[in-house]
């Protein structure tokens, strides 16, 4: 009886571990989410002007660009989108684009979060890696663009 306690401790705590999230800003920035696994990493200083960029691992295995557009008053994501889009909803509401490309002869995967602050500007959260890897963490970037909020 006390094994299965113990054991059951330890793989409690494991879990917990596990599903620990870190909050992601800085003061240069007007917004933040949440990256699900410390394997995110930033690859480029982050600003109000040129965005985010940060990689899972590696950036074949995942990454991502976030960019603030600034639009005419009324236009929509789904406008800004204008091509196969799934609703998507979240802090801000939205819809996603997903496409497959080619680099350097690798089958590549690309999936776009539009999600719109207000009537005249939409935040992109563009993800890119190889199709196999980029598919597996579809979970983390989902979670990524949920919790992405405005400060």
């Amino acid at each position: 009886m006390r094994k299965v306690a113990g054991v059951l401790v330890v793989l409690l705590g494991f879990m917990t571990v596990g599903i620990a999230q870190q909050v992601y800003t800085t003061d240069r920035l007007e917004y933040t989410f949440e990256l699900p696994s410390p394997t995110w990493r930033e690859i480029t200083e982050s600003d109000a002007t040129h965005g985010v960029g940060l990689v899972y691992g590696d950036r074949l295995d995942g990454y991502l660009q976030i960019r603030k557009e600034v639009v005419e008053a009324g236009t929509t994501p789904s406008a800004l989108a204008q091509r196969d889009q799934d609703p998507f909803n979240g802090r801000l509401d939205g819809v996603t684009m997903s496409y497959e490309f080619v680099k350097a002869g690798k089958p590549m995967l690309g999936r776009i979060y539009y999600l719109q602050a207000d009537n005249r500007t939409i935040y992109t959260l563009r993800f890119s890696g190889l199709r196999d890897k980029l598919a597996r963490i579809r979970n983390q970037t989902d979670l990524i663009a949920r919790t992405f909020k405005l400060k």
